[in-house]
């Protein structure tokens, strides 16, 4: 929502690079992600183009006409009886929460996940891990919450019968499912950036004050979704906030724990220009999840083609 949202006429387009490695590579599969925007109806036509591009990256688009042209004949095209062969992929559309995937951060992606068509892959995106229902629960109603960080004697709850029903419905409910992971969780095990500390990329910085539409992220909620804008860090979104009230900027290395890096992952820039990589990054643990259910898919299916071969 903060972009430029110019679409096919922002300069830094990537999709049409995109289609072409496609094209020239023939990967088995591919993924691709970008921002929530995307979704909105301004763009919906381009989207299309963009799937259906992804969809026959062979296809001859052509640089004399407008992209709405060509959206038209790749239309066509899509619809006709008599397509010949070709290079043709299975895409699908997924909008995901980082936070329901183990990520304490509320971040949702547009996700183009294709398959080239002759390999007949079987495969969804991946079911959520994580549940926001989960963390109010072990917040209000169990104390768990808070007892996992010293915070709160589980027993001060005093957990009434309609509690422990409660409770025993969203056990059921969610069965394997975790909670949603929060900045507390993130930063759990990193000393206060004020001091000497052996953990690289954690200086304090200084400055973070509150105003309205910049007051930070709760740092017993999922933090907000990291940012990256023209001039750096563009504010609210890259600070914690504690109960009470009192904020900071997160470091470098709390930023990184956000979107899920390991510690060892060292960046070699100022504050500034970190916090901006790490506003354009996808969650390792999110790209972890998607990534690893196209492989499985890819695997299945050469088991699959294995044994027919051999019948």
């Amino acid at each position: 929502m903060g972009g430029k949202a110019q679409g096919f006429n922002d300069h830094r387009d990537m999709f049409p690079q995109a289609v072409r490695a496609i094209r020239e590579a023939q990967p088995k599969a591919f993924i691709f992600e970008n921002v929530r925007g995307l979704l909105r109806p301004m763009f919906r036509n381009y989207v299309e183009f963009v799937r259906l591009q992804l969809t026959y990256p062979d296809f001859p688009v052509s640089d004399n006409v407008a992209w709405d042209v060509n959206l038209q004949r790749l239309e066509r095209y899509h619809s006709s009886q008599s397509r010949g062969g070709g290079l043709v992929y299975k895409v699908m559309l997924h909008l995901a929460d980082a936070a329901d995937y183990g990520v304490p951060q509320r971040r949702h992606r547009v996700f183009f996940v294709g398959f080239r068509a002759d390999l007949d892959c079987r495969w969804f995106f991946p079911s959520p891990t994580h549940s926001a229902a989960l963390l109010r629960e072990s917040k209000a109603v169990t104390g768990d919450y808070w007892e996992e960080h010293s915070l709160m004697a589980k027993e001060a709850l005093q957990m009434s019968e309609p509690m422990r029903t409660q409770a025993a419905r969203q056990a059921l409910l969610f069965g394997e499912m975790k909670r949603w992971r929060t900045v507390r969780d993130a930063l759990l095990g990193l000393p206060d950036p004020r001091g000497v500390n052996g953990f690289a990329n954690h200086s304090y910085q200084p400055g973070a004050r509150v105003y309205p539409g910049h007051t930070g992220s709760p740092v017993d909620e999922p933090s907000k979704a990291l940012k990256a804008g023209d001039h750096g860090v563009p504010g609210g979104e890259n600070m914690l906030r504690h109960p009470n009230g009192k904020v900071r900027y997160y470091t470098v290395r709390e930023a990184a724990r956000v979107q899920t890096f390991p510690d060892n992952y060292v960046f070699p820039v100022s504050w500034t220009e970190s916090l901006r990589q790490l506003g354009n990054a996808v969650p390792v643990e999110l790209g972890r999840v998607v990534a690893e259910s196209v492989a499985r898919s890819l695997k299945s299916n050469a088991q699959r083609d294995s044994v027919q071969s051999s019948r």
